[in-house]
């Protein structure tokens, strides 16, 4: 069960792992600077408030003040220099999630930035109304969703991966040990990397980690459900779809199913590297060696919300998902089995299918794993048991809202077919408040949206002397669909209201032509300029 951050235990007197991060921090706020300590007394560091210049300090350096604000942090998340000054960001509060191969692994349950800006006093007009506008982006970024972390175990890496690396890598830093396209805040660690403040750097995961845990023969079993998001393309629903020209596809991720069994460890991993499925669709796939495309028309075939039906898909693909297997390892590190290859979903919805394809392949995979460490025998499936078949999906349901939330900003839709196998009314229902939810964020926020993810992800760099980006005129100036919106809502009861009082008076009938005209007029100029009325990124744009 997940707790508060202020009723998680102190990890303090745990030993910590070669390679670790200081895992509580305190927090000193004074006028001319802020000092953050380490309370393992492991290291301390100041960041000056007039220009978020860094400093390590000894320990009496950091003990030194008195007067000052006090308060805990858990983690520093990293720096990014605006127009006034530098802004760092902190984590203030956790979760505990549970572990990952012993370790350890948290929920960021808030965040803050502390502002280094009195150069802003030197700005021009437009500069200020400039940084006002990326500060709010950085309020946005205070409050993303699904960040993940642990303090002495690298969580960018499967299993399979991490076992091929020298022993010798968990005593270098842990962003030294992390691959790079996993690291939310890689753009935020720059400085503090070049200052060489290694045992506060904490690279932050975005994704799902679920946890569940069963009895099978008197033996526990985990299983840990690991999403990591890519941050080449990180975008919303609305403004980052398809792969650029050097076949980065937006909001990439990686799914690995880990499962711990009797001194066994398992891992089954889905949605392989898009290189080079890129370059196979760039030059004709079928003369590609190793890569298979099937194509399955998931509406077409589970018509009717008949899930089962997927079976159709793997009878095609069966012998190649046997054939490349899963990673297995011993409880003495031996390993005894390694997967070859990787399926990759791809969807045109991009999420919603893919969580359900996805979570009946890894059933699959789960069956052939279990059977292999002996939980199981070569005729079971883990249907044999309604407990444990419920626990398997309410794994995949949550892991699907998760990365749901943070690509698309609502639940996710067909949670239902995973979790019962068919559509129910009451997930009908919920899947169409998370559709309108969808369409009002997609128009009326993922814009700015887009603009904070840019920003954070360092896809747009913050320059004095630059054009401002948010000079533009005409539809551009601001979004007008709310507007528009309520004037077609409100010429439709309008029009229906006045035609509904023609026989009592001819001029509702006038009235009634006008409120229709005027709708009509409002919807046509809609639908010739939606992705100008629209809420859409200033920044960057369609990357």
């Amino acid at each position: 069960m997940a707790t508060d951050a202020d009723e998680a235990p102190l990890l303090a007197e745990e030993p910590l792992r070669p390679g670790a991060c200081s895992r509580e921090l305190e927090l000193r706020e004074f006028r001319d600077r802020y000092v953050i300590r380490s309370l393992d007394g492991r290291g301390a560091f100041a960041v000056a408030r007039s220009d978020g210049s860094l400093r390590a300090l000894s320990p009496e350096e950091a003990a030194a003040g008195s007067d000052c604000k006090v308060s805990r942090i858990y983690g520093v998340a990293g720096i990014i220099r605006l127009l006034a000054g530098s802004y760092v960001l902190v984590i203030t509060s956790r979760k505990d999630a549970g572990s990952y191969l012993g370790s350890p692994v948290y929920h960021v349950n808030s965040m803050k930035f502390l502002c280094c800006n009195e150069a802003i006093k030197h700005l021009t007009s437009q500069e200020k109304r400039d940084e006002a506008y990326f500060m709010s982006l950085l309020r946005i970024a205070e409050t993303t969703c699904g960040l993940y972390y642990s303090y002495d175990r690298d969580l960018t890496l499967n299993l399979q991966r991490a076992s091929k690396l020298a022993a010798g890598r968990i005593h270098k830093p842990l962003w030294k040990q992390a691959d790079p396209r996993f690291v939310w805040n890689k753009n935020l660690l720059e400085e503090f990397i070049e200052a060489k403040l290694d045992e506060f750097i904490i690279p932050l995961i975005q994704g799902s980690f679920q946890l569940a845990q069963f009895t099978m023969k008197d033996t526990p079993v985990t299983i840990t459900l690991f999403s990591r998001r890519c941050n080449r393309r990180l975008g919303t629903r609305m403004w980052r779809r398809g792969a650029n020209l050097e076949g980065a596809t937006a909001n990439f991720v990686e799914t690995e199913q880990l499962v711990e069994y009797d001194g066994f460890t398992s891992s089954f991993i889905q949605q392989g590297d898009e290189g080079n499925l890129s370059n196979a669709f760039a030059a004709e796939m079928e003369k590609i060696p190793d890569v298979r495309y099937v194509h399955f028309d998931f509406h077409h075939v589970c018509r009717g919300g008949n899930f089962d039906n997927l079976q159709a898909l793997y009878n095609q693909i069966e012998e190649a998902i046997q054939g490349q297997g899963y990673f297995l390892m011993s409880s003495k590190g031996e390993i005894l089995l390694e997967q070859s290859g990787v399926v990759r979903s791809n969807c045109i919805d991009c999420l919603d299918r893919t969580n359900v394809t996805q979570s009946f392949l890894a059933r699959k995979s789960l069956d052939s794993q279990l059977q292999r460490m002996g939980a199981l025998s070569s005729s079971e499936s883990i249907s044999i048991s309604d407990n444990i078949n419920d626990i398997f999906k309410k794994l995949w349901v949550e892991h699907g809202d998760e990365v749901s939330l943070e690509y698309a900003g609502s639940y996710a839709l067909k949670g239902d077919l995973v979790r019962y196998g068919r559509q129910t009314l009451p997930g009908l229902i919920k899947d169409g408040m998370s559709a309108l939810s969808r369409y009002y964020l997609n128009n009326f926020h993922d814009g700015v949206r887009q603009d904070a993810l840019d920003l954070i992800s360092g896809y747009y760099t913050v320059g004095r002397g630059s054009p401002s980006p948010f000079q533009i005129s005409g539809f551009e100036s601001a979004s007008y669909l709310p507007v528009a919106s309520a004037i077609i809502v409100g010429g439709i009861t309008a029009t229906t209201f006045t035609l509904s009082q023609v026989g009592r008076n001819a001029q509702h009938f006038v009235a009634s032509i006008i409120c229709a005209g005027l709708t009509v007029g409002v919807i046509a100029l809609v639908k010739a300029n939606g992705k100008q009325l629209c809420s859409r990124p200033r920044l960057c744009g369609l990357i």
